[in-house]
Formats: structure tokens, sequence, C-alpha cells
């Protein structure tokens, strides 16, 4: 069953591309025709890359791992904090840190030291700093939360990216590229869609658009979540029986050992008994 129809996509102008002259001749796949100087993406097209994105999105959440969403541009920044946060999965809505996935360590080390600020704000040292360092730190630590804030928890390179504007953020794309890190993206007809691996042809200057979009990555990621807790809570169900049965085993071990040791007891009375003289048994007869 498709995650989306082709009405609402008309609705949102998904379907809306840029002018003729913009375009990109590596999209001419995508479009449908030409209108007032203006192309038309293929909603049916559309429609199946959507649908394709939302299945490798969701079996990525399935597994455990980390989508990065990127959308630096005006219109796309608070639909993503906003839908991107629910499922939480890191995203970068500020401006792109350069080497944020090739130079990673670097990046963490900036996560670390927002972190010692935090710790340092709450320690009673942090009294006895004049206003103008409070201020400083403060100040370095807005700064840092602006850029880093949301990828904080991100401890080790995601398993993909999800970028609203591949022309935007194209040092995104290329750092993703050279690791080898998949990148699912709304690609514009002014955009080369070649670099990215999961293509979804649409409009991505309209609000509508990128939110009814980032909407059905959010959901697919939520289905793959919900999955991942119920097959894990199903594991836990079906070890416990096998633990069950370790205890009895171990249980029925030990009623052995007991009933061996208490024969050993018996076998040593018999011998005692066997160790009587003919004239013990002879006065035991009388």
């Amino acid at each position: 069953m498709p995650r989306t129809n082709f009405q609402d996509l008309l609705d949102a102008g998904v379907h809306f591309g840029h002018l003729k002259r913009k375009w990109n001749p590596n999209m001419q796949p995508y479009i449908f025709m030409e209108k007032n100087g203006i192309h038309i993406l293929d909603l049916q097209k559309t429609i199946v890359k959507i649908d394709e994105a939302a299945s490798a999105m969701k079996q990525i959440a399935k597994s455990g791992r980390k989508v990065l969403f990127v959308a630096t541009k005006k219109q796309a920044k608070d639909i993503v904090a906003e839908l991107v946060g629910s499922v939480n999965m890191p995203y970068v809505t500020e401006r792109w840190p350069g080497g944020m996935l090739t130079n990673f360590p670097t990046i963490r080390k900036a996560v670390k030291k927002m972190m010692s600020i935090d710790k340092l704000a709450k320690d009673p040292s942090w009294d006895n700093l004049s206003k103008r360092e409070k201020l400083q730190i403060s100040r370095q630590r807005a700064k840092l939360e602006k850029i880093l804030g949301s990828i904080a928890d991100l401890t080790r390179l995601p398993a993909a990216l999800f970028i609203v504007d591949v022309l935007k953020e194209k040092i995104a794309v290329r750092e993703a590229n050279r690791l080898g890190i998949p990148v699912f993206a709304i690609v514009d007809t002014n955009s080369n869609p070649d670099d990215i691996d999961f293509v979804i042809p649409a409009n991505d200057d309209a609000s509508q658009s990128i939110k009814l979009i980032v909407k059905v990555m959010t959901d697919a990621i939520r289905e793959g979540l919900s999955e991942r807790k119920v097959e894990r809570e199903k594991d836990d169900d079906d070890e416990m029986p096998k633990k069950l049965r370790r205890n009895k085993i171990v249980a029925l071990d030990e009623e052995e050992d007991e009933i061996d040791d208490f024969d050993e007891e018996i076998a040593d009375e018999v011998l005692a008994d066997d160790d009587l003289t003919d004239e013990d048994l002879e006065e035991e007869e009388e």
C-alpha cells in the first residue's frame, strides 16, 4: 500500500519544479511536462520513490541505527526540528559544520566540550568565576548548542543522511559520498540526482511539500522503531522459558547429586554390615 497518494502530493505542490532554463538535464526521467516555462514533475514516479525511500528508512530504524536529517534552508528548519525530534533522530538545521562526517572525532570533541561546560555550571567552582568569564563560557556554550545541540547523542557516524536541498547541502552530500554513507534526498529539477542513492523528485522549496515528505519518512522510522521494540520483547519472552529450563535442569542435577550422596551412605552402611565376622553372626542367631 502506497504511503501517500497522488492527490495529497498535488495539494502540497510537490509537482512544481523550477524554471526550464534552470533545469538539470539529469532530472529528465522524472519530468512529466513543461508548462508556462516551469517543469512539472511526474508524481507517479515520485510516489514510487517515496515508498522505496520509506521502506529503506524503516529497515535502518529497525536495525537500531541513526539517520541524520539535514535541512538548513529557512522554510524547512522548523518542520524538520519538530518531526525528526519526535522520533529521536539527529538533525542539522543550522550551518553544516565542515568535516561533520569526514572529521567526526573532532566534532565529538566539540560535543564533549559542551558537556564539560554543563558540568562546570553545576560545580560549586562556577560561583568563583568572574561575570566576564561566565559570560564568555555561556556564549561559547550557546554557540555549540546552536550548531551541535541536536547531534549531541550521535556517538558514531549515522547509517544514512536525509537531505532536503542537495544544492544547498552539497558539502554534506560530498562528505557522505566519500564515506560511502547512503543519501536520501528531496531532489528538485535544478539538482543533480546522480550522487543520491534514494532520489525523491519533488519540490524542495514549498514548506507543505517538505512537510509531507519528511512526515512520511519519520512515520516509517517510527514503524521501524516499534517493530524493533516488539521483536526485542518477543526475544525476551522466548528467552525466559530457556532460562526456566536451564534452572530446572540445574535443580534436577542437584537432586541427582543428593540421591547419589544418599546412595553412597546406604552403600557404606551395607559395606559396614559386610564387615561382620562369622562369630558376630553366630551371636546374633543365638
